[in-house]
């Protein structure tokens, strides 16, 4: 469980039309979040190195299920997903990077023809349908749960950050979702959601049955 809030809201990036995809089998990204990434594979390192000089962004995509027999090829994946750009990249000696990407917006992707080693999509950006914000009500049982499933995982310090009123509703939400031991494909589920408090809702529902999990096993 890694969560690491920020307070600050991303500043506006313009998406291309077209971006690379990094796909992988157990990382869900999220808007305003941040993600490191270690890139060793020759495919992804040449993904990294266009990116960098057009565009600035990757599309991180799951992996569904089976991805094991198909991976040199191109194995199915989720095709909601976020889009992030590169805020931070070094090269090694040896041609690996290390990157940090910052999540900027989820969109749809549909994938492309390429002649690229690696995979590209055309991608839509989700317009929310809903607010944009949470009511009172949802963000308070969202703090209390949270609060209550880190108390008994000895995560105190982290209750303190959770209520702070400097966090905005998105960065508070898309972080819990992102940053909590939750599985890949519950974390999916998140982000698929159609707004944010519909994922807030949802987040709420996946702390409580964690909880009843823990009560279970005491």
């Amino acid at each position: 469980m890694s969560l690491h809030f920020s307070s600050e809201e991303p500043e506006a990036f313009p998406l291309p039309d077209i971006v690379p995809i990094f796909p992988l089998p157990t990382v869900v990204f999220f808007p305003q979040t941040y993600l490191p990434l270690h890139i060793f594979e020759p495919r992804y390192r040449e993904m990294i190195q266009a990116a960098s000089t057009h565009g600035q962004c990757i599309g991180m995509a799951l992996l569904k299920d089976g991805w094991e027999d198909h991976y040199e090829e191109e194995p199915p994946i989720y095709t909601i997903g976020c889009v992030g750009r590169i805020i931070s990249s070094h090269k090694l000696s040896d041609g690996r990077y290390n990157i940090v990407l910052q999540g900027l917006q989820r969109c749809t992707y549909q994938e492309q023809p390429v002649l690229t080693k690696y995979r590209q999509a055309r991608i839509a950006p989700h317009i929310p349908q809903g607010s944009t914000s949470l009511t009172s009500t949802i963000r308070r049982h969202l703090e209390q749960t949270a609060q209550e499933y880190l108390t008994s995982k000895k995560a105190n310090e982290l209750c303190e950050v959770i209520g702070s009123a400097t966090l905005t509703d998105p960065i508070l939400v898309h972080n819990l979702s992102a940053g909590l031991d939750l599985s890949p494909l519950e974390k999916q589920f998140l982000l698929e959601a159609d707004d944010l408090s519909q994922q807030a809702r949802r987040l709420i529902d996946l702390i409580r049955f964690k909880l009843a999990d823990l009560q279970t096993q005491g």
